[in-house]
């Protein structure tokens, strides 16, 4: 389990990276890192070859594209809405910070081309799972930026999702052939919890990823006192995209469950 859960660092020039189609979590099929950018400070978008997907996490910036920009400001990961930029290869599009902000780049290759999309909290599906099941200690909300549904064109899809305190996600179990990774932040840098990814487990924290290998089952929970947020991102198979969740037959009783 060596290349499932990693616990990066920003390094000087203020870039944590997450996984890479090459090295250790090769598996995943992105190139996923977290910038943490100080004020005039820009970030480029462009890729001959990749679509990219990036998304303010905290902070004030701006993004920029051929056809338009946009100012985002996010200072509450766990209260206010997000802002994505999602771009296809060989466009020139630009972040570029007003305030010290955290941005997150989600990149894969694809051929296809397509007009560049900025979501914000306005068009952005937001929804509730859990609230009428197991005394409320699965809910949260899940925001969906693109998926196979609304974005067929992309191979990648992004979203985030809060869990209040001493809750649990990806609940029941599921899994599903795609791999996935997790990007984790807590309000508090001490706020942990823990990921079940199969039969193994280890601790979540603020600012820690985990690389889900396709098929096995990926529960996690938070600590209470310790909203929990996340970025979810699947990298979809040519032929194969993911469309949707399979529950553990172990645990598909659950779902019956008021």
């Amino acid at each position: 389990m060596d290349n499932i859960f990693g616990y990066p660092e920003f390094d000087r020039s203020g870039k944590k990276i997450l996984t890479r189609t090459e090295g250790p979590f090769a598996d995943t099929m992105m190139n996923i890192t977290s910038y943490r950018m100080e004020k005039g400070e820009s970030i480029s978008l462009y890729s001959d070859s990749e679509e990219s997907a990036a998304l303010l996490i905290q902070g004030d910036v701006v993004f920029t594209w051929p056809d338009g920009s946009a100012l985002a400001s996010r200072e509450n990961f766990l209260e206010q809405g997000a802002f994505c930029l999602h771009v296809a290869k060989g466009v020139k599009a630009t972040v570029t910070a007003i305030s010290q902000s955290e941005v997150l780049v989600q990149k894969t290759e694809n051929d296809k081309e397509f007009e560049c999309k900025l979501y914000t909290p306005q068009n952005c599906v937001e929804e509730t799972f859990g609230q009428s099941q197991f005394d409320g200690k699965a809910q949260r909300t899940v925001r969906t930026f693109f998926d196979y549904h609304t974005a067929p064109y992309s191979n990648m899809v992004m979203g985030e999702i809060i869990v209040p305190q001493g809750g649990w996600s990806s609940y029941p179990p599921h899994q599903h052939p795609q791999p996935e990774v997790y990007y984790y932040r807590f309000h508090k840098p001490q706020g942990f919890g823990a990921c079940f990814i199969g039969d193994e487990v280890r601790k979540i924290k603020d600012g820690s990823f985990c690389a889900v290998p396709g098929g096995l089952t990926h529960p996690q929970v938070n600590a209470p006192g310790y909203p929990m947020y996340y970025v979810w991102m699947i990298r979809h198979f040519d032929g194969n995209p993911w469309t949707d969740r399979i529950f553990d037959p172990e645990h598909a009783w659950l779902l019956q469950e008021p």
